[in-house]
């Protein structure tokens, strides 16, 4: 790696590790401040529905923005869109707002994220070819990955203390201040680099254009269509299970008020995303091809779930969660770099955020789905449905495997990455 990609991997880590502590801050406690604001829990998990359909609603529009206004506004905006609509959440909180209000502001939390998915990665690959990096993506990717588990580690221990000792409320109004943090940050340290955004067009016209090319790119391209169909059964799952395990463990603990175990249930996940991080070039290196890491760690975390659904000892929860979390981290890395190595540079973040919304559509269905399983059947018997859920993605990554593309065998950047040099700005 030369000094031109070491730079552009420096502001890459920055930009993740500190947009993952601002978003974790919650991410241990949200369920409880959800039912501490009294929802039940098909509301709760309704509300999280709320939010991955914003997401599925803005995914593409803000792909366009990303592609055609640059990925740096992209990142600008959503740094704003998230910190206001946080702060609509606490006040919802404070007035114990009905839950047609909090299935609004959700929809605009969506929103704030959609504009960061699809444009920091993009904007990380561009500019990692413009500055002549031909190692794998793994490698980076997995450090990124390393850096959002420290960051979640601090982040979400953090939140369960803080709101244990304060009230509830609290680690959402720290999130919103360290938003604003980083849109200073990002605002001079991210510049579109391999990448000249088309702002000749007229918006609907780009939007037009855009999109038709990230079908091409996307959902017409067989191996890529048939990792983003997997996407609706493990990222539902995983959206699910994540929030899900805050209430459960607090359950198996005893003590509802414990906070501080549902953060230590975040930061165990966030620990695994380190070693899953770390892991992540390593295990690529075991396999001649990606889709082998993809079909085994989907196999075993959906496995690891209906084990979960079964046990009913605290610490023996929290294994399986830590075992479940790092086969998800680890094939993460090697899940973006496969599909990185498919799409062109210049419809690229529209394609990865129509990927992103493929798994937040399926967050829209499955979310209310096993919070009202859980309501009837309780905790366990919804993970463990989670699990079976999961295991549904395998057969469309062995149907991706099936088209034998040049990525799945890839170590460096395949020719279909768009990028060739310097001399191309896509």
């Amino acid at each position: 790696m030369n000094d031109a990609a070491r730079a552009i991997q420096r502001v890459y880590l920055t930009l993740t590790l500190g947009n993952t502590i601002a978003a974790s801050f919650i991410w241990g406690i949200n369920t409880l401040f959800l039912l501490d604001a009294g929802l039940s829990n098909l509301e709760a998990f309704a509300a999280n529905a709320f939010f991955t359909a914003g997401m599925v609603l803005f995914e593409v529009p803000t792909g366009v923005v990303a592609d055609g206004w640059g990925r740096r506004t992209s990142f600008l905006l959503g740094t704003m869109t998230l910190a206001g609509s946080t702060y609509l959440y606490y006040v919802l909180w404070q007035i114990s707002a009905p839950f047609w209000m909090w299935a609004v502001v959700s929809v605009l939390l969506g929103l704030g994220f959609t504009f960061f998915s699809g444009a920091v990665e993009a904007w990380l690959v561009d500019a990692l070819r413009y500055s002549g990096y031909e190692g794998g993506l793994e490698t980076v990717l997995g450090r990124g990955q390393m850096a959002q588990g420290i960051a979640m580690l601090v982040g979400s221990v953090a939140g369960g203390v803080i709101a244990q000792a304060t009230d509830l409320g609290v680690p959402f109004l720290l999130r919103v201040l360290v938003l604003v943090a980083m849109f200073a940050v990002a605002f001079r340290l991210m510049h579109d680099v391999g990448f000249s955004p088309d702002r000749s067009a007229r918006p609907v016209e780009a939007t037009r254009a855009v999109l038709s090319a990230s079908l091409d790119n996307g959902l017409k391209n067989r191996p890529v269509r048939y990792v983003m169909l997997a996407a609706p059964f493990t990222a539902g799952v995983g959206i699910y299970v994540f929030y899900a395990l805050q209430p459960f463990l607090l359950e198996l603990f005893g003590d509802p008020k414990a906070y501080s175990v549902a953060g230590l249930a975040a930061a165990i996940v966030a620990g695994s995303q380190i070693l899953g991080g770390w892991l992540a070039p390593h295990l690529r290196g075991l396999f001649h091809k990606r889709t082998s890491v993809l079909i085994l760690t989907g196999v075993i975390g959906g496995a690891i779930l209906l084990a979960l659904g079964f046990t009913r000892l605290f610490w023996v929860a929290l294994v399986l969660l830590a075992l479940w979390a790092v086969m998800g981290s680890a094939a993460l890395p090697v899940r973006q770099a496969y599909v990185n190595d498919m799409i062109p540079s210049k419809q690229r973040a529209t394609v990865l955020s129509f990927d992103s919304l493929m798994g937040s559509s399926g967050g829209v269905v499955v979310q209310p789905l096993l919070g009202r399983s859980a309501d009837l059947y309780g905790y366990p018997a919804s993970l463990a449905i989670a699990g079976v859920i999961e295991l549904l993605a395998v057969p469309f990554l062995l149907a991706s495997r099936r088209q034998a593309p040049v990525a799945d065998r890839a170590t460096t950047p395949t020719p279909t990455a768009g990028q060739d040099g310097p001399e191309s700005t896509g």
